[in-house]
Order: structure tokens, then sequence, then C-alpha cells
């Protein structure tokens, strides 16, 4: 017996402030690193310097995230200027 599920149109994305979001998660990492370097010896210790390098990763991974989301929201400015300036022009 095939299981149910009602077909819905998928809703369109949600548009928000995606490069303060990015930013502040990236100072968030780069903080929680900051934080943790003067207990680098008691992780060390304990198995847990893991915690250390998850969030220098993390901070660095961002950093990429930064890069992309801004070229990302540029693309999408200049689409919709051409396309209103090809609107213009057809008028």
């Amino acid at each position: 017996m095939a299981k149910w599920t009602p077909r819905h149109e998928a809703p369109e994305p949600l548009e928000g402030p995606v490069v303060a979001t990015i930013t502040g998660g990236t100072i968030v990492w780069f903080v929680l690193f900051l934080v943790q370097l003067p207990f680098y010896g008691w992780f060390h210790d304990h198995g847990h310097l893991w915690w250390l390098w998850t969030c220098l990763a993390g901070g660095g991974l961002g950093l990429i995230g930064v890069w992309y989301v801004r070229k990302r929201d540029a693309a999408i400015r200049r689409a919709a200027e051409n396309g209103r300036d090809a609107a213009l022009r057809a008028q």
C-alpha cells in the first residue's frame, strides 16, 4: 500500500539580510576560537582539542561563505538592474 502524501507547490525562498547573517555567524565562530585558545592545554589533556579546531574551521568556512553571499547579492542586483533596463527599452 502506497503512502499518500499531498503534493504542494514549493514556497518561494525567503530573502533576508544574508550577508549580515553569515558575517555574524563567522564572527561568532572566531570569537569562540579565541575564547577557547587560552585553555589549549586543558582541551588537549581531556581529549577535546577538536572543539578548538572546529571553531577555527567554522570561522574559515564562514569567510568563504561571506565571499560567496556577497558575490551572490551582487549578481542578483545586477540581474534586477538588467531586467529593469530591458523593460525600459521595450517600452
